[in-house]
């Protein structure tokens, strides 16, 4: 059967596999812990579900503007002035199915072929094949776990060249948890920025940051670069609202018409009643968005209180996000060589689902999602440790 070329550089998502291989199991009556989906354990709060519900009952079933909806466009416009004290005007503004969508968007309206793309290593896994499928060239710029897994400006210089165009940051960071100081984010755009690179910044985790550290943006460079940076966030991670799919960017208003140009072709608007959903999200209290913060920052803590214990473990203690990934490396030999067959011995050993760390580009290590309830995640360690301690 005829493919299109272009599809053969792209592979599926390793996450969502690994997950799905987790399901099939569970149908099968095996008790099956995954740790390996990245989306909030919790409800979508109860308000949020109320305006959609609202929304329903009012009738607001029909097509709306392909860029989103004018409030829905202000609302995510001003989130930015209300955590960072920057406005983006609505005209800048553009509503996506999910941060995922927003950033494919981007590509295809930013991207020429042969064009470079930095991409901080381990990075979140549709980067590289977001960018190959707008004909980019993805460079990956490699910061091991011995490196806190934050790269620096001396490590971008080794990777740029005469056809670097792009460079993508995100913080907190997917699949480490990371999460750059804003001097440290700074110190990046500025590089970028004196190259003449544009920046794309993922922000889709910023409001799950842990203290005593603080949430960082680059919104005040857009207010003063708007033709050079751009920036994805939304509602999935922060608002436990994945399924509904809303995302944003924040980009210069003549990119912002073609990424327009672009969905209409494809998606045409995002769902009417879900933009209502993220209105109310967008637009309401946070005190939900804390009880949130507050669990996953002590299952963080409980975590690597179990991993700091495994001897052939390294895991940098994440600031933001909930992921863990741990170098374990330590372990491989006979029975397991890589991530990937780490990955597949304890599924099948401890019932315990994990995404191996090469889909990150990192084969040395393992990601835990630990956006499940405590005990859970108590006892999947506990397995976990049990299994690969008899391989170190």
């Amino acid at each position: 059967m005829r493919i299109a070329e272009r599809l053969s550089a792209v592979k599926p998502s390793q996450s969502l596999a690994v997950n799905s291989r987790a399901l099939e199991l569970k149908a099968q009556g095996v008790n099956v812990t995954s740790l390996a989906i990245g989306e909030p354990d919790f409800p979508t709060p109860d308000h949020i579900r109320e305006a959609a519900k609202a929304a329903i009952d009012a009738g607001f079933t029909h097509y709306t503007a392909v860029p989103g909806i004018p409030e829905l466009r202000k609302a995510a416009g001003e989130y930015f002035g209300r955590h960072y004290s920057v406005t983006v005007p609505a005209e800048s503004i553009i509503i996506a199915a999910g941060g995922k969508h927003a950033i494919y968007n981007f590509a295809q309206a930013f991207i020429n072929p042969g064009d470079e793309v930095l991409i901080p290593s381990p990075y979140w896994l549709s980067y590289p094949d977001i960018m190959a499928l707008a004909g980019g060239r993805p460079v990956a710029v490699h910061a091991g776990a011995e490196c806190g897994f934050k790269v620096t400006t001396a490590m971008l210089d080794e990777h740029a060249g005469p056809k670097t165009r792009l460079l993508i940051l995100n913080s907190p960071g997917n699949p480490t948890g990371v999460v750059y100081t804003q001097e440290e984010t700074d110190a990046l755009v500025q590089w970028a920025l004196d190259r003449g690179i544009f920046v794309l910044s993922d922000e889709m985790y910023d409001q799950l940051v842990f203290s005593p550290a603080k949430p960082a943006s680059v919104v005040s460079w857009f207010e003063k670069y708007p033709e050079q940076v751009a920036i994805v966030n939304g509602v999935s991670k922060t608002f436990a609202m994945t399924g509904w799919r809303v995302g944003y960017m924040a980009a210069h208003p003549e990119l912002v018409k073609k990424m327009s140009t672009i969905q209409g072709q494809s998606t045409s608007n995002i769902c009417s009643i879900a933009q209502k959903a993220a209105l109310a999200a967008l637009t309401g209290p946070m005190n939900c968005v804390e009880q949130m913060r507050a669990a996953f920052q002590r299952r963080r803590d409980a975590a690597m209180r179990v991993i700091e214990s495994w001897p052939w473990a390294v895991c940098p203690k994440p600031d933001g996000a909930f992921y863990l990934f741990v170098d374990v490396s330590r372990c491989y030999g006979t029975t397991a060589r890589n991530s990937t067959e780490i990955c597949t011995l304890l599924l099948d050993k401890a019932q315990v689902a994990l995404v191996p760390g090469v889909a990150f580009g990192d084969d040395n290590c393992l990601r835990i999602s630990y956006a499940v309830a405590d005990e859970a995640l108590s006892e999947a360690l506990a397995r976990v440790g049990g299994t690969l301690s008899e391989l170190a």
